[in-house]
């Protein structure tokens, strides 16, 4: 079974679109017979992911250090729970049971995990694809930036050609279907 790596924040943000849509890329995992990676979190749009292949009887694993065990931040109902020591730990994990990336919308967490995973492919270090979930144009001001990074010289074009942008799981999984 391939595994999706999503990155989500742990709060919900201020639009419910969001956690409907992280909820329905859980659900669309389990019915399109992908596992879901994610960062083990029991709140936010990590919870609704989770929650959303979970009741749809999807695999999910989560990957959280064991502070954030500690501070009763871990989902209680997953198919796994690995508990690393931290953060870097979790981050290897996660890649390296993935097949693919997705970033739903999230803070400054989601925000390192998406750009790590597009340094890694800039570097080669793993050839997956790298998704944003552009839920209610979340990302349009990101993209923005990756594109201004462009033309100042500090980004090349056809690095960020390989991003993909979708604005629905059912882009997300065309996409994936088609590699």
């Amino acid at each position: 079974m391939p595994n999706l790596c999503v990155f989500a924040g742990s709060a919900p943000g201020r639009k419910a679109v969001y956690a409907a849509e992280a909820r329905r890329l859980g659900l669309t995992c389990a019915q399109q017979g992908w596992g879901v990676i994610y960062g083990g979190g029991g709140s936010g749009l990590m919870a609704a992911v989770a929650d959303g292949a979970m009741a749809a009887g999807g695999y999910v694993e989560g990957v959280i250090p064991d502070s954030m065990v500690k501070l009763e931040w871990a989902h209680d109902n997953l198919s796994e729970l690995h508990i690393v020591e931290t953060m870097h730990q979790r981050k290897q994990r996660m890649h390296d049971r993935s097949d693919a990336f997705v970033a739903l919308p999230g803070g400054v967490g989601t925000f390192d995990e998406v750009c790590e995973a597009l340094a890694w492919q800039k570097l080669e270090i793993h050839k997956k694809p790298v998704a944003l979930l552009n839920v209610a144009g979340f990302y349009d001001s990101f993209v923005a930036l990756l594109d201004h990074l462009v033309t100042e010289g500090f980004y090349a074009r056809g690095d960020l050609d390989r991003m993909w942008v979708v604005d629905s799981c059912e882009q997300l999984f065309e996409r994936l279907q088609a590699q």
